[in-house]
């Protein structure tokens, strides 16, 4: 692969580069937040990890183990070790696949649901009272980015959805 001299750069490239650069220096301090408040907040209810997987299957609700493993960074072994503890607790279901009995589907439960939707509020309400000191409009300016960034990445972008990976 050829890289690009500076000098070859586009403006448009170079101001996509800058926005680039703010996307990338200012999302993994509020991940960081986030994650911290999460570990904070549960009361040997959920770990990080399985917040996660749970709000994947929530979103993606014929969410394969394959998946999970992707969202995770995880091993497939590892995606199973977690989504079992979360079978066991009653938060998740696993399902056959009619069309490939290899494939599982995932499926959060009634219990998982709610436990899912308290973690959520307490980072919610966190996050909020992170930004209770941001103007109004700058938070109408984040709300903006984000809804730009949700566009801008969905989940197919990297590959991240593909029939492999949730079954319908």
């Amino acid at each position: 692969m050829q890289l690009l001299s500076p000098a070859t750069v586009s403006p448009a490239s170079a101001a996509g580069r800058r926005c680039a650069n703010a996307v990338l220096d200012g999302l993994p301090p509020v991940m960081w937040f986030i994650r911290c408040q999460m570990r904070q907040q549960r009361t040997g209810e959920l770990t990080v990890p399985q917040f996660r997987a749970l709000a994947l299957v929530d979103r993606y609700p014929t969410a394969s183990l394959s998946l999970v493993a992707e969202h995770l960074g995880s091993s497939q072994p590892s995606a199973s070790r977690l989504i079992d503890g979360l079978v066991i607790r009653g938060f998740v279901t696993r399902k056959q696949c009619d069309q490939d009995r290899r494939q599982v589907k995932l499926a959060l439960t009634a219990r998982g649901k709610v436990i899912l939707d308290k973690a959520r509020d307490a980072a919610r309400d966190n996050v909020a009272r992170e930004l209770a000191g941001v103007s109004e409009a700058d938070r109408e300016t984040v709300e903006q980015a984000m809804r730009v960034l949700q566009e801008a990445f969905p989940p197919q972008s990297c590959g991240l959805l593909n029939s492999s990976n949730t079954t319908t």
